[in-house]
Protein backbone atom coordinates (compact mmCIF):
# COMPACT_ATOMS: atom_id res chain seq x y z
CA UNK A 1 0.00 0.00 0.00
CA UNK A 2 2.75 2.45 0.92
CA UNK A 3 5.01 1.98 -2.09
CA UNK A 4 1.99 1.92 -4.39
CA UNK A 5 1.08 5.39 -3.10
CA UNK A 6 4.66 6.68 -3.03
CA UNK A 7 4.78 6.77 0.78
CA UNK A 8 8.02 5.84 2.49
CA UNK A 9 8.51 4.64 6.07
CA UNK A 10 10.59 7.77 6.62
CA UNK A 11 7.41 9.83 6.02
CA UNK A 12 6.21 8.72 9.46
CA UNK A 13 7.43 10.24 12.70
CA UNK A 14 8.05 6.80 14.19
CA UNK A 15 7.89 3.26 12.83
CA UNK A 16 8.13 -0.14 14.49
CA UNK A 17 8.75 -3.56 13.03
CA UNK A 18 6.60 -6.04 14.94
CA UNK A 19 4.36 -9.04 14.53
CA UNK A 20 0.70 -8.66 13.57
CA UNK A 21 -0.38 -9.43 17.12
CA UNK A 22 2.00 -6.88 18.66
CA UNK A 23 0.85 -4.32 16.09
CA UNK A 24 -2.78 -4.84 17.01
CA UNK A 25 -2.16 -4.53 20.74
CA UNK A 26 -0.07 -1.40 20.13
CA UNK A 27 -3.08 0.20 18.40
CA UNK A 28 -5.55 -0.92 21.07
CA UNK A 29 -3.24 0.32 23.83
CA UNK A 30 -2.75 3.67 22.04
CA UNK A 31 0.99 3.17 21.63
CA UNK A 32 0.70 3.75 17.86
CA UNK A 33 -1.96 5.35 15.70
CA UNK A 34 -1.78 2.99 12.72
CA UNK A 35 -0.53 -0.56 12.19
CA UNK A 36 -0.67 -3.36 9.66
CA UNK A 37 -2.36 -6.66 10.34
CA UNK A 38 -4.07 -9.58 8.63
CA UNK A 39 -7.64 -10.78 8.41
CA UNK A 40 -7.19 -13.99 10.39
CA UNK A 41 -5.54 -12.18 13.28
CA UNK A 42 -8.26 -9.51 13.34
CA UNK A 43 -11.02 -12.16 13.38
CA UNK A 44 -9.33 -14.04 16.22
CA UNK A 45 -8.88 -10.80 18.17
CA UNK A 46 -12.54 -9.89 17.65
CA UNK A 47 -13.58 -13.27 19.07
CA UNK A 48 -11.24 -13.18 22.07
CA UNK A 49 -11.41 -9.42 22.84
CA UNK A 50 -14.75 -8.12 21.55
CA UNK A 51 -14.70 -5.02 23.78
CA UNK A 52 -11.20 -3.99 22.73
CA UNK A 53 -11.97 -4.79 19.10
CA UNK A 54 -14.58 -2.01 19.14
CA UNK A 55 -11.67 0.46 19.35
CA UNK A 56 -10.14 -0.81 16.10
CA UNK A 57 -11.10 0.59 12.71
CA UNK A 58 -9.97 -1.01 9.47
CA UNK A 59 -9.00 1.89 7.20
CA UNK A 60 -7.71 -0.07 4.21
CA UNK A 61 -7.76 -3.66 3.08
CA UNK A 62 -5.46 -5.17 0.49
CA UNK A 63 -6.64 -7.44 -2.26
CA UNK A 64 -6.92 -10.99 -0.99
CA UNK A 65 -3.48 -12.34 -0.29
CA UNK A 66 -3.33 -16.11 -0.64
CA UNK A 67 -3.38 -17.92 2.65
CA UNK A 68 -1.05 -20.88 2.90
CA UNK A 69 -1.25 -22.09 -0.69
CA UNK A 70 -0.34 -25.70 -1.28
CA UNK A 71 2.08 -25.96 -4.17
CA UNK A 72 3.79 -28.68 -6.13
CA UNK A 73 6.66 -28.92 -8.55
CA UNK A 74 5.47 -28.51 -12.10
CA UNK A 75 7.46 -31.56 -13.21
CA UNK A 76 5.63 -34.01 -10.91
CA UNK A 77 4.06 -36.92 -12.77
CA UNK A 78 0.47 -36.18 -13.81
CA UNK A 79 -0.94 -39.10 -11.81
CA UNK A 80 0.68 -37.75 -8.61
CA UNK A 81 -0.72 -34.28 -9.29
CA UNK A 82 -4.18 -35.79 -9.85
CA UNK A 83 -4.01 -37.80 -6.61
CA UNK A 84 -2.85 -34.82 -4.55
CA UNK A 85 -5.42 -32.53 -6.15
CA UNK A 86 -8.27 -35.00 -5.64
CA UNK A 87 -7.30 -35.48 -2.00
CA UNK A 88 -7.41 -31.76 -1.20
CA UNK A 89 -10.49 -30.97 -3.27
CA UNK A 90 -12.50 -33.73 -1.57
CA UNK A 91 -11.14 -33.25 1.97
CA UNK A 92 -13.97 -32.33 4.34
CA UNK A 93 -16.61 -32.62 1.61
CA UNK A 94 -17.30 -36.35 1.62
CA UNK A 95 -19.12 -36.54 4.96
CA UNK A 96 -16.14 -37.81 6.95
CA UNK A 97 -16.71 -36.43 10.47
CA UNK A 98 -12.99 -36.48 11.33
CA UNK A 99 -12.10 -34.37 8.28
CA UNK A 100 -14.90 -31.91 9.02
CA UNK A 101 -13.72 -31.71 12.65
CA UNK A 102 -10.14 -30.98 11.56
CA UNK A 103 -11.30 -28.14 9.31
CA UNK A 104 -13.63 -26.76 11.99
CA UNK A 105 -10.92 -26.84 14.64
CA UNK A 106 -8.63 -24.88 12.34
CA UNK A 107 -11.52 -22.54 11.42
CA UNK A 108 -10.96 -23.44 7.79
CA UNK A 109 -13.42 -24.06 5.01
CA UNK A 110 -12.80 -26.93 2.60
CA UNK A 111 -9.93 -26.35 0.19
CA UNK A 112 -10.56 -24.44 -3.02
CA UNK A 113 -8.90 -24.87 -6.41
CA UNK A 114 -6.07 -22.52 -7.16
CA UNK A 115 -3.55 -21.60 -9.82
CA UNK A 116 -0.51 -19.41 -10.19
CA UNK A 117 -2.94 -16.49 -10.57
CA UNK A 118 -3.51 -16.70 -6.82
CA UNK A 119 0.01 -15.40 -6.35
CA UNK A 120 -0.46 -12.20 -8.38
CA UNK A 121 -0.94 -10.01 -5.27
CA UNK A 122 2.29 -11.40 -3.80
CA UNK A 123 4.15 -10.65 -7.02
CA UNK A 124 2.74 -7.12 -6.95
CA UNK A 125 3.88 -6.60 -3.36
CA UNK A 126 7.39 -7.81 -4.20
CA UNK A 127 7.61 -5.46 -7.18
CA UNK A 128 6.29 -2.49 -5.18
CA UNK A 129 8.95 -3.21 -2.55
CA UNK A 130 11.65 -3.18 -5.25
CA UNK A 131 10.15 -0.01 -6.72
CA UNK A 132 10.18 1.65 -3.32
CA UNK A 133 13.84 0.76 -2.83
CA UNK A 134 14.80 2.30 -6.16
CA UNK A 135 12.63 5.37 -5.62
CA UNK A 136 14.56 6.03 -2.39
CA UNK A 137 17.84 6.30 -4.29
CA UNK A 138 19.15 9.82 -4.84
CA UNK A 139 20.79 8.88 -8.10
CA UNK A 140 20.26 5.75 -10.16
CA UNK A 141 22.95 3.98 -12.16
CA UNK A 142 22.13 3.05 -15.75
CA UNK A 143 21.52 -0.51 -14.57
CA UNK A 144 19.17 0.68 -11.80
CA UNK A 145 17.31 2.94 -14.23
CA UNK A 146 16.79 -0.02 -16.56
CA UNK A 147 15.64 -2.12 -13.60
CA UNK A 148 13.17 0.64 -12.67
CA UNK A 149 11.70 0.56 -16.19
CA UNK A 150 11.42 -3.25 -16.04
CA UNK A 151 9.70 -3.12 -12.64
CA UNK A 152 7.20 -0.51 -13.84
CA UNK A 153 6.50 -2.57 -16.97
CA UNK A 154 6.03 -5.74 -14.91
CA UNK A 155 3.77 -3.91 -12.46
CA UNK A 156 1.63 -2.55 -15.27
CA UNK A 157 1.20 -6.07 -16.66
CA UNK A 158 0.32 -7.47 -13.22
CA UNK A 159 -2.13 -4.62 -12.62
CA UNK A 160 -3.85 -5.42 -15.93
CA UNK A 161 -4.08 -9.10 -14.96
CA UNK A 162 -5.50 -8.20 -11.54
CA UNK A 163 -8.07 -5.89 -13.12
CA UNK A 164 -9.12 -8.59 -15.56
CA UNK A 165 -9.52 -11.11 -12.72
CA UNK A 166 -11.55 -8.65 -10.65
CA UNK A 167 -13.82 -7.96 -13.63
CA UNK A 168 -14.49 -11.71 -13.93
CA UNK A 169 -15.61 -12.02 -10.29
Amino acid sequence: MFAKNNIQPSDFKRTLNSSHEVNLYAVVNKQVDVATNNTENLRRFEQTNPEKFKDVKVIWQSPLIPSDPIVWRKNLPENVKEDVYDFFMSYGKNGDAKEVAVLNNLQWAPFKPSSDLQLLPIRQLALYKQLSGLNNQDKLSDEQAAELVNIKTSLAALNRQMSALEAME
